[in-house]
């Protein structure tokens, strides 16, 4: 009887080691279902970059004007869609359209805006032709114009200033025809496009103030003062 009893206790416990075995390997590898996917390229503790908030907008107003605006920089001009138009650091470029088919000798017609801090000082010129103001709403802009002549190229601009508080606005048009010996240019020609090269300057010129006109300032979207910000909990 005994041997019995000892036999059948040694096969319950044999069945009860093969029954654990199943369910522990039933657990640890038999199991085919993956488990989440760890994106190993990812940097810990990384989360979806915010969208950046754009400062400058650019809108098509009419079929002959458009209106920049910048945040940022605190500011909008409206001005004509034929001026290719290029934004930098600190400002905004136009590039006005030269007339081909005109006999001069104009190289270049440019209008710049830009915008720094401190107050401002226009540069130290040895001749300025002519000094005044302009008032646009309720703002009055200090202005200069210069003519100069450097190596048969000769000069146009005119520059206008604004300062608001400790930043300030300066406006310039500038302009450069090239000697007429480049293009080959004598008698009626040269005469021509003399006077060519003042008309086109005198309305670009023109243009240029057209857009000063326009200027607004603009206040942008206002972040949160961080000083008042609660620091989250992690």
């Amino acid at each position: 009887m005994n041997h019995m009893k000892k036999s059948t206790v040694t096969i319950i416990v044999i069945v009860i080691i093969i029954i654990v075995g199943i369910i522990v390997f039933g657990r640890s590898g038999g199991d085919s279902t993956p488990g989440p996917i760890t994106d190993v390229g990812a940097p810990v503790g990384s989360t979806t970059p915010s969208t950046s908030v754009a400062v400058s907008e650019t809108v098509k107003v009419s079929s002959k004007v458009s209106s920049y605006q910048n945040d940022e920089l605190g500011f909008s001009v409206k001005y004509p869609n034929t001026w290719e138009k290029s934004e930098t650091a600190n400002g905004v470029t136009f590039i006005m359209p030269i007339d081909q088919s005109q006999v001069s000798t104009i190289a270049k017609l440019q209008a710049d805006v830009s915008v720094t801090s401190g107050k401002c000082a226009f540069p130290p010129v040895t001749t300025i032709q002519d000094r005044g103001t302009l008032v646009v709403g309720s703002k009055t802009l200090n202005m200069i114009s210069m003519t100069n002549t450097v190596q048969g190229r000769n000069y146009v601009d005119r520059m206008y200033s604004l300062q608001n508080n400790d930043v300030c606005y300066v406006f310039a048009f500038s302009s450069i025809a090239q000697s007429p010996t480049v293009k080959n240019l004598t008698g009626s020609n040269l005469t021509q496009a003399q006077n060519n090269n003042r008309a086109m300057v005198t309305t670009a010129d023109v243009a240029f103030t057209d857009m000063v006109k326009t200027f607004m300032l603009v206040t942008g979207p206002q972040g949160k003062d961080e000083a008042q910000v609660v620091p989250m909990k992690k």
